[in-house]
């Protein structure tokens, strides 16, 4: 079976994956640098659903993108997220990335109040006073919050990303974002994660364009 397998050097298969993964789609493109956004999450899931349910709002990758090299902080609704994040090219534009979810006053906020720890970050997210891309795989209500803070005027985000994954309340939670008059970006249906948030920061602060 050994003999079958091609050696490829460390450096050569992110180059040869986006190559195959360029030619599966068939010619399909998209303008930049959401043609980007799309491939790195195909190429961190292996999953071509991709390619036909990331949605973005008018200009939200390039919005993201400018947004991020002005020093934007992400915040994100899990640790897995925030581990993902390229935290050092994040601070070569001077930005920051944020979860707070392990903190223990958020904990405790969160059964004080009866609500999520995902709730409470998104409004941690909103008290630092600085322009924030929020970065959401895993928690609906994370969403929904962001959505009642939006409305009643306490923060404008410069972008989100509402990616979570699962069952509850995770179509409902992404359809009300892409109604919140924010800039956008969301797979639609039950797919995401952490890992799909994480890589669309990455492929934003990657872009060279």
């Amino acid at each position: 079976m050994l003999d079958k397998i091609e050696i490829v050097k460390p450096t050569e298969i992110e180059k040869r994956s986006m190559e195959i993964i360029t030619s599966e789609l068939n010619g399909r493109t998209w303008p930049e640098p959401e043609f980007s956004i799309v491939k790195r999450c195909i190429h961190t899931s292996a999953d071509f659903d991709y390619a036909d349910n990331l949605c973005f709002s008018e200009n939200a990758a390039m919005l993201g993108v400018e947004a991020l090299r002005r020093g934007a902080v992400i915040v994100t609704d899990t640790r897995m997220a925030w581990s993902g994040i390229n935290k050092k090219k994040l601070a070569e534009y001077g930005g920051e990335a944020f979860c707070f979810m392990s903190d223990a006053d958020v904990a405790q906020e969160a059964k004080d109040r009866g609500c999520t720890r995902a709730a409470i970050c998104m409004e941690r997210g909103a008290a630092l006073g600085k322009e924030v891309i929020f970065a959401v795989g895993n928690a609906p209500t994370a969403l929904i919050r962001l959505y009642e803070l939006i409305k009643a005027g306490e923060i404008k985000p410069a972008l989100i990303i509402g990616a979570p994954v699962g069952f509850v309340n995770v179509v409902e939670a992404k359809e009300l974002i892409m109604t919140a008059g924010i800039p956008y970006i969301v797979p639609k249906g039950r797919k995401g994660g952490s890992n799909i948030a994480a890589t669309i920061c990455n492929a934003m602060l990657y872009y060279k364009g």
